[in-house]
């Protein structure tokens, strides 16, 4: 009987430097890096779990972003594009989710030196080194990735790569709605009564809230779309309710402020405002939610406000209260992150919430996003951790010097530039929030 040779594959740099990086999401950050690996010409294959590209963005696609079309667009992915006679859309124009992709990311998709590349339906479920866990150091850096993959159909196996991005962003990992961070007591026997961020009210979803008592939990822009588009089907469908759910003494989070840059993120906090005043929408501030639990016909929070317990019922619960990083597939990958926010050690100081909005984030790239696991980059929201300041514009810098520096072109992925729109107060103040969209 012949025995498997287990020993871990150690390659020379140059034999590594054959293998394919692997990107991680094939959201409009993940093909922003496969647009730059293309323009260095460096091999590479992109990893999608859902069916189709930008399965998360296509979600959300009937929110409206921030920003305008001029601050969505990854410059060299616009290169490419232009090169096939493609043009920027209205410069000065916000589009939809939907417009983003339809318009932008589906054309960067579908170029000749990315789409063979994609693989869609496949998720990636753990990254490691080659017959190595995290705790074996020899010849580390000498030895390719494995990222293992599972299909569509349950097939699992290992794809080998010289260096790993992973761009797979935050959407699919919501915080909880416990205010102690950990999973709501009593959540499985509510479950069927809690939808995700950025539910589509007034359309795809609109049988769900219609004639209902719906809360809405969580104090960023994601929460405020849902509230305004649950006032206006309030307004249409009869019996609907709209209360707002918060655990600080006030939603600072979107607050509106004279010197954002970007109009509709200035005018929702507004519009807000005045539904509050209006009594359009409820506000609850000062409740932090400790458990749940399912009446006869509706959902109980049970929680503390102003030192005592008190409860608030509702028919659906909406879950705005922001996302977290999924670290389980990074198992046995050295990372280094920050404690508090967990985003990566040397970025955190330049993104941490309590002090920046999505404006004042300074240019940053490869060092900042560098881990003791040498090849291996976390971009995108993903490498902002739990801070909801994330600009797409921010993340195309990002994916620009990571891919400069697996070019071996140092002196350009040091050269970090990036212009971004004052923002006023995207966010302040630790905990959940959540802030959509770029």
């Amino acid at each position: 009987m012949t025995l498997l040779d287990l020993t871990p594959r150690v390659v020379d740099a140059s034999a590594l430097s054959t293998l394919p990086v692997a990107i991680i999401g094939a959201g409009p950050i993940g093909l922003a890096a496969a647009a730059n690996l293309v323009e260095r010409g460096i091999d590479f294959v992109v990893f999608e779990a859902g069916d189709e590209i930008a399965a998360s963005m296509r979600s959300w696609g009937h929110t409206r972003l921030f920003s305008p079309w001029k601050h969505l667009v990854d410059p060299v992915s616009r290169r490419l594009l232009e090169d096939r006679g493609w043009s920027l859309p209205e410069p000065e124009r916000a589009p939809t989710g939907t417009e983003l992709v339809e318009k932008y990311v589906e054309p960067l998709a579908a170029l000749e030196e990315i789409a063979p590349r994609i693989r869609t339906g496949v998720a990636v479920i753990g990254v490691t080194r080659e017959g190595m866990d995290r705790t074996r150091t020899a010849r580390r850096a000498a030895t390719p990735f494995a990222v293992r993959i599972r299909t569509a159909a349950g097939e699992v196996e290992d794809f080998v790569a010289r260096a790993v991005i992973d761009a797979s962003g935050t959407y699919l990992s919501p915080n909880s709605l416990s205010s102690s961070g950990l999973e709501l007591l009593g959540m499985a026997g509510i479950a069927d009564r809690v939808t995700a961020a950025l539910p589509d009210v007034l359309g795809r979803d609109r049988a769900v809230f219609a004639g209902r008592r719906v809360t809405v939990v969580g104090a960023g822009h994601s929460a405020a779309n849902t509230l305004l588009a649950l006032v206006r089907l309030a307004r249409e469908a009869p019996g609907t309710t709209v209360t707002w759910l918060i655990r600080n003494s006030k939603a600072v989070r979107v607050s509106s402020s004279p010197d954002d840059e970007l109009i509709g993120r200035a005018s929702l906090g507004s519009r807000v405002d005045r539904a509050v005043e209006r009594a359009d929408i409820t506000l609850i501030d000062g409740f932090e939610i400790i458990r749940a639990r399912r009446t006869t016909d509706a959902v109980e929070l049970l929680g503390h406000r102003d030192g005592e317990v008190v409860t608030h019922e509702s028919d659906i619960v909406v879950n705005a209260t922001g996302f977290r990083p999924n670290l389980d597939i990074l198992r046995e990958i050295r990372l280094e992150l920050d404690e508090i926010v967990e985003a990566p050690k040397r970025l955190a100081p330049l993104i941490d919430p309590n002090v920046h909005s999505c404006g004042t984030v300074e240019p940053h790239g490869f060092r900042e996003l560098t881990h003791p696991e040498q090849g291996f980059f976390i971009v995108g929201m993903k490498s902002y951790g739990r801070a909801p300041t994330f600009l797409l514009a921010t993340g195309y810098e990002q994916v620009r010097s990571v891919t400069a520096w697996l070019a071996g072109d140092i002196a350009s992925a040091s050269n970090v530039e990036l212009l971004l729109p004052a923002t006023g107060v995207c966010s302040t103040g630790a905990g959940n929030g959540g802030g959509c969209c770029s």
